[in-house]
């Protein structure tokens, strides 16, 4: 039977060291509950640009505070509005020249195994200068959904209920895009980077806490380009439409919310418009904890989009998120890519490129091409599908 997701069965870690800063009462603290979510977004025209519309609280707190912290130089570059070309094809990649994300990132920490234990003497978040955090967020009691009173639902993974409601929201000092943060849950307990229900279920809630259908939250496993082995999501925002959103999808294990991705690159998707939530987060953990067992490495990423099925054109309102998994090769000490390496936000479509030649020159064949290079092979995804979809059914 799989680990409950984020129990850290048989993965060993060393304490971690104190956080003393994060404690002080001068921390801004953004608090939410069910009502604060937006359940409907869309895209203004229909082209592929968002224009700004009205913010919601957490648009407001998260984005004014972001641009603060770059006004104070705070990040490794100041970040302008990028250089922006749609590459021709069906797929529409977005490509995007951030030549300074290359070479002024932090260098990854060697990453040996999917399941590689917290060590507090490698950088972590709880190292980080207290300026850098944008906010801690914390959900308020529960509300039902649907009728707006106390959830008596019992939390279905463990550590839900003891773990979710304390987030650091801190910037990323290498940034992609506009809002670039790292979503840090419960820091001071030193957790690794296994994807736990609370994480999971913050990210969730953050793509539904804002009004704009650009931002995303993303997830890289140990093996899949996370450079810090401390639990953490991305969330940015992109002003451009993805493939993603509206791609289609053919179901699997429908009632939890199971699909299939098949268009390339072939991923897994679950969809939620919020009232099933915890049964989405029981059935991605379920998933995510398989693959850390079997010790594949894997990306998520989470935004808004079209219910599953075949998405209706043009542009309509989205009411929920889609969340798309792919497992994928694992990279230990691998060479990095020229162009850009293929993580979380390039799955999805969103190409950050360290050269200029490559983003002036590639096509959305090159791209395939790279991508495919750490792709499971056709046999090994469909046997983990039916492997899948039996352990779903099951529970």
């Amino acid at each position: 039977m799989a680990a409950s997701c984020g129990s850290l069965i048989g993965i060993q870690t060393q304490g971690p060291e104190s956080f003393n800063s994060v404690e002080k009462p001068h921390i801004n603290r953004f608090l939410y509950n069910d009502r604060d979510f937006v359940r409907c977004v869309r895209w203004l025209d229909s082209g592929d640009k968002c224009h700004i519309q009205a913010l919601s609280k957490f648009d407001t707190t998260l984005r004014f505070g972001w641009k603060e912290k770059m006004d104070q130089g705070l990040f490794r570059y100041y970040l302008g509005d990028l250089p922006t070309r749609i590459l021709p094809g069906p797929h529409q990649y977005v490509a995007q020249l951030n030549i300074l994300r290359g070479k002024e990132r932090r260098k990854p920490q060697e990453i040996l195994s999917i399941r590689q234990g917290f060590d507090a003497k490698q950088f972590n978040f709880n190292k980080i200068h207290p300026s850098e955090i944008i906010f801690e967020m914390r959900k308020e009691n529960a509300v039902d959904a649907i009728v707006g009173k106390p959830s008596a639902q019992p939390q279905q993974c463990p550590v839900a209920a003891e773990a979710h409601g304390r987030a650091l929201v801190v910037i990323n000092v290498s940034p992609l895009e506009m809002g670039h943060c790292l979503i840090v849950p419960e820091p001071s307990s030193g957790l690794p980077q296994v994807l736990s229900a609370a994480a999971l279920r913050t990210g969730i809630e953050s793509v539904f806490l804002s009004a704009l259908p650009a931002f995303r939250v993303g997830f890289n496993s140990l093996g899949a380009f996370a450079s810090v082995n401390h639990l953490h999501l991305h969330g940015y925002y992109l002003n451009h439409k993805l493939r993603i959103e509206s791609a289609r999808t053919e179901p699997l294990v429908p009632q939890k919310g199971f699909h299939l991705l098949p268009d390339f690159p072939t991923g897994f998707l679950f969809y939620t418009e919020g009232r099933d939530l915890q049964t989405i987060v029981h059935s991605i953990c379920r998933l995510t904890d398989s693959l850390v067992e079997r010790n594949i490495a894997h990306n998520l990423f989470l935004t808004r989009g079209c219910p599953p099925g075949d998405c209706p054109a043009p542009g309509p309102t989205w009411p929920g998120v889609r969340v798309v998994v792919w497992p994928r090769i694992s990279c230990f000490g691998a060479k990095e890519e020229a162009a850009f390496n293929v993580a979380l936000c390039e799955l999805a479509g969103h190409l950050p490129f360290k050269n200029t030649e490559d983003f002036e020159t590639i096509t959305e064949d090159d791209v395939k091409r790279i991508i495919q290079k750490y792709l499971l092979p056709e046999k090994e995804f469909l046997k983990l599908q039916l492997e899948f979809i039996k352990m779903l059914k099951e529970f």
